[in-house]
């Protein structure tokens, strides 16, 4: 069965940082399979939120 994943879209702003935290906080504790669609997503979230961390003050 294949599990539906949301959009990938760029993480431009504090609400969309927030929105993007919490489509993923599932999977922190039960990380799909990356060889997945939803791996996939997983891995690409993730890196999308590193970037946005990355790029903010402090």
């Amino acid at each position: 069965m294949k599990k539906n994943v949301s959009p990938i879209r760029p993480i431009r702003t504090e609400a969309d940082y927030q929105a993007a935290l919490q489509l993923m906080a599932p999977y922190f504790d039960n990380e799909p399979e990356l060889e997945s669609d939803v791996g996939a997503h997983f891995e690409a979230m993730v890196t999308l939120i590193e970037a946005y961390e990355a790029k903010q003050p402090g």
